[in-house]
Formats: structure tokens, C-alpha cells, sequence
């Protein structure tokens, strides 16, 4: 029988900051490191031509983007487990990265088919989902849809508190990104100006190419990162072994196997 219980959060987030205070290799140093590496991924991708060349680099700066956020994950696994996790964890990843890109494209498909029915059942089920990446990254011997299987039972009851979770860490995450934000709605404006008016867009903002700009706002973004970001996954994850615990659902996990494709044509419903 599956069963759920409420779960204190504020606790869940004091010890998730006494656990992160403890680890032995700094959470702040990681973060940067992490931050610091989609930054640079990021910038390449928007230097990168509007051509084919341009959409390859794209789409491998987001495949590299997944796989270190994978590593970074590890590494606060290794936390929560009073684990040594090196810098190097980051790229840990690499090492079942097929089943990290396949993982990506079905639950963004999943997704995509339940938001077009509206965007409440779409925000539903990105929560059924939410584990199904933990599950892999904790033992990456099991298949894709077998992950995303073991996630639907995982957040049965626990759906609304995952979306509570997020709510509480809005400021951190507006703070992050209003400037950006700013900036991304004031080029769109000069851009449909030029395209509707005849406009021309501007080159430079406030005496800065976009280019600049874009560096700057992303270490803005990474230096609010550094406050909250390992706190947040940290408390993701105790969240993830309590709905293992009352699901009996990933408990018995595996030793991880070779084989990055293996299972992930599994049987599995939308349901």
C-alpha cells in the first residue's frame, strides 16, 4: 500500500544547510564552478550564427548543460550521504549520458502532450516527472522509462508539496533572473519595433554590447546562485528519499550496469 506524509520543509532546508555546512568540498566552490561552466555554455551558444552550424552548437551546449547538472546533483547526493565528492564529480554524467538524452526528450514530450491539453495538467505532470532524473542519477543501471515509471509512484501525495517547495524559493529565483528578465523583455520590444516600424534595434544597451551584458547578468545570476541553489537540490533530494521511503518505490537500488540506451523503450502510460 502507498502511503505519503507531510513533510516539514523549514526542517528539511536547516538540515540541508547544516549537511552543506559540513561537506568536504565547499558547496560554494562547486556552485561557481557549475554556474561558472553553463555561463560559458551559454555564451558560446549565443555567439554561435543563426545557420546549421549555429543550431548544432546550440543543441551541444544544452546536451553538455544536462549532463553537468547530473554531476552537480551527484555531488549534493555525496553531501547528503557524508560523502567526499570532488570537483570532477560534475562531469560524472558522461558516463550514461544516452540515457540523460533520451531521459530529457521523453519527459519534455510527456510534458508537451499534457500542457496542450491546458497548462495545469502540464504543470502536474513536470511534478510525476520530477524524480525520474534522481532515480537515474542514483543508480544508472535502470532504464529511462523505468525511471520515469518509478517517479509517477514516487510523487503520488506529494505533488502539491513539491510545487509548495518551489513557491518558497521564488524570491531566490526572480532575484536570479529579473535583470536578465528585464533585459530579454527590452530587446524583444526593439526587435518587434524593427521588424513592425522599421525601427532600427540599438547595438549597444546602456553603451554595452549584448554580449557584455550577457555576462554580466550571468554573473549576476551565479553570484545569487551561490546562496541558495545547493540548498534547494539538497532539500529536492530529501524530499526524493521520503517518497522513496513511503512508496517502497527505488529502495532497492541496483549496482549501476554499462549500457546507456539499455530499457528505455520500456512499456509506460500517460496515465
Amino acid at each position: 500500500m502507498m502511503t505519503f506524509e507531510q513533510i516539514d520543509r523549514k526542517k528539511c532546508k536547516w538540515e540541508a544547510a547544516e549537511l552543506l555546512r559540513d561537506a568536504q568540498v565547499s558547496p560554494k566552490g562547486m556552485t561557481a564552478l557549475y554556474m561558472a561552466l553553463v555561463l560559458a555554455l551559454g555564451l558560446i551558444s549565443s555567439l554561435a550564427d543563426s545557420g546549421f552550424l549555429g543550431i548544432f552548437i546550440s543543441i551541444l551546449t544544452s546536451l553538455l548543460g544536462t549532463v553537468l547538472a547530473a554531476g552537480f546533483v551527484l555531488y549534493c547526493m555525496a553531501v547528503r550521504r557524508g560523502e567526499r565528492a570532488e570537483y570532477l564529480t560534475l562531469f560524472d554524467g558522461f558516463s550514461f549520458v544516452g540515457k540523460l538524452i533520451m531521459l530529457e526528450i521523453i519527459t519534455s514530450f510527456f510534458i508537451f502532450l499534457w500542457t496542450l491539453l491546458f497548462i495545469v495538467p502540464g504543470i502536474i505532470a513536470a511534478y510525476r516527472y520530477q524524480f525520474a532524473r534522481y532515480n537515474l542519477y542514483e543508480n544508472p543501471g535502470i532504464g529511462v522509462m523505468e525511471a520515469l515509471d518509478m517517479s509517477k509512484r514516487q510523487t503520488l501525495g506529494y505533488k502539491s508539496q513539491l510545487f509548495m517547495l518551489d513557491l518558497s524559493y521564488i524570491g531566490w529565483v526572480l532575484l536570479a533572473r529579473l535583470p536578465s528578465s528585464l533585459l530579454i523583455q527590452q530587446v524583444a520590444r526593439d526587435v518587434t519595433a524593427e521588424m513592425f516600424y522599421g525601427i532600427p534595434a540599438p547595438d549597444t544597451y546602456f553603451g554595452l554590447p549584448l554580449i557584455a551584458l550577457d555576462l554580466i547578468l550571468g554573473l549576476w545570476t551565479l553570484a545569487v546562485n551561490l546562496f541558495y541553489y545547493p540548498n534547494y537540490i539538497c532539500v529536492q533530494l530529501a524530499y526524493f528519499d521520503t517518497a522513496k521511503r513511503t512508496s517502497g518505490v527505488g529502495l532497492e537500488a541496483e549496482p549501476p550496469q554499462p549500457g546507456p540506451w539499455d530499457g528505455w523503450n520500456a512499456p509506460d502510460g500517460l496515465n
